[in-house]
């Protein structure tokens, strides 16, 4: 089955099940999988339930689509998501962006767990994404274009919408939080990055370092949908601190931030809807 009708047929299953109908999607990365819990009016989607919606295999990633309200706002939200290291296509990363087009999402905010190389960052701390190096080596564009998606070359210039990150900005400094922002470089994992790359990665620009989001953005914006990107500083990268890095403590500070993490969400999702209507 074609991309196109394959996202029109996921999508239309999704509504079926819900009278919700959120112009918001949520992703939630690595620890930060509990907001989805504390949604009202919740309904929970296995994505092996989902017609060709890839399934999380990854520690922290439940492997779910919620739908519910946080507060008064409607949104549709990724309790986990699918990376490039788990053996998946670029396109198949890709494929829960263009179901959540198909049913009317506008605006994204995703979310992730990131190494901290900005010797400037503690970790827990927050970092809003301004913009991106993909050292993924693959873009899921890359094949025939679907012009029902969007343009064949899609700009990049501003990914990361401005207004988001000013009413992140604005929420943040009403709720007593400091809020950074930085450049994110991809990686394909999933080991972890050696203390040479991390190097680099700071010579060339970038503050956080991950496994995840850029095809997400990439493909949210070939389809015009405005977005937030957040990071939680689970770890400091390799070299910064001399000890090894585990996923435990990803999933640690996860856990500790979590409070303040789902407050800034909460925060910002009412201004973002109003900034969608009419």
């Amino acid at each position: 089955m074609e991309v196109f009708a394959a996202a029109e047929a996921a999508a239309q299953l999704i509504l079926q099940r819900t009278q919700l109908r959120p112009r918001i999607g949520l992703v939630l990365g690595s620890g930060l999988g509990g907001f989805a819990d504390s949604l009202t009016d919740a309904t929970r989607i296995p994505y092996s339930e989902i017609p060709q919606f890839p399934r999380s295999t990854a520690i922290g990633h439940a492997g779910q689509l919620v739908m519910g309200k946080a507060g008064a706002v409607p949104v549709a939200a990724m309790q986990g998501r699918v990376h490039l290291y788990e053996g998946y296509s670029p396109q198949q990363v890709a494929f829960p962006m263009r179901v959540f087009r198909r049913m009317g999402i506008r605006a994204l905010i995703l979310t992730n767990a990131a190494g901290g190389i900005n010797r400037n960052y503690r970790q827990g701390a927050l970092v809003l994404i301004r913009d991106h190096i993909n050292l993924q080596g693959t873009n899921p564009l890359v094949g025939p274009n679907d012009d029902r998606f969007g343009i064949r070359f899609p700009d990049m210039t501003r990914a990361y919408c401005q207004g988001y990150r000013e009413i992140a900005c604005q929420e943040a400094g009403k709720l007593g939080m400091d809020l950074h922002q930085g450049v994110y470089a991809a990686m394909l994992g999933p080991s972890y990055e050696s203390p040479a790359e991390i190097n680099f990665l700071r010579i060339i620009g970038a503050d956080l370092v991950g496994m995840s989001t850029v095809t997400e953005v990439i493909t949210a914006r070939h389809m015009e949908i405005n977005l937030l990107a957040i990071s939680c500083v689970t770890n400091m990268a390799a070299g910064i601190l001399d000890r090894p890095l585990s996923h435990r403590e990803v999933m640690e500070t996860g856990e500790r931030v979590k409070s303040s993490f789902e407050a800034l969400l909460r925060a910002v999702l009412p201004p973002i809807e109003r900034d969608l209507s009419p």
